[in-house]
């Protein structure tokens, strides 16, 4: 039987398809955390907005990052983008109330920086916070590491 497992997963690995999803996700200490698996990373009354490295591990490889205009008024829980991937289209669904005031070009012609930096240089918006008091409804890294293991554990 252990045979036929290691036998699958080679297969598995060989054929890049993915069988069981990775259990050491990157999470930050110092961020926020939205159940939609997005972050933000607050600085006064400006926040960074990205996707989580769980969100981008289920994605698989990033190949197009749909940006909103600068100015643009975003509300918490309200999709402002998409992310495409080699499996899927997802919402990028805002974690936060504001304006962007600032979209990561750098998206439009290197998408994979969300695969292979999500924290860093994959981010997606900047955003003035319209309501501070909205940081209350996210998760911080322990509540969001928990969030994400009880969500693998259901798949």
């Amino acid at each position: 039987m252990a045979s036929r497992l290691l036998w699958a997963s080679r297969a598995a690995s060989y054929l890049r398809i993915s069988v069981f999803h990775r259990c050491f996700s990157t999470v930050l200490k110092d961020l926020k955390y939205a159940d939609s698996h997005e972050w933000v990373k607050v600085d006064g009354n400006s926040a960074t907005v990205g996707i989580t490295d769980h969100a981008q591990d289920h994605l698989g490889e990033v190949v197009y990052v749909e940006l909103p205009e600068v100015g643009a008024s975003i509300t918490q829980g309200d999709s402002f983008g998409a992310v495409e991937s080699v499996k899927a289209t997802s919402d990028v669904i805002s974690p936060v109330s504001g304006e962007v005031v600032q979209v990561n070009e750098e998206l439009n012609n290197s998408p994979g920086l969300v695969n292979s930096s999500p924290y860093e240089k994959g981010w997606i918006i900047k955003v003035d916070i319209k309501d501070s008091g909205e940081l209350n409804n996210l998760m911080d890294s322990e509540k969001y590491t928990k969030f994400c293991e009880e969500e693998d554990g259901k798949h």
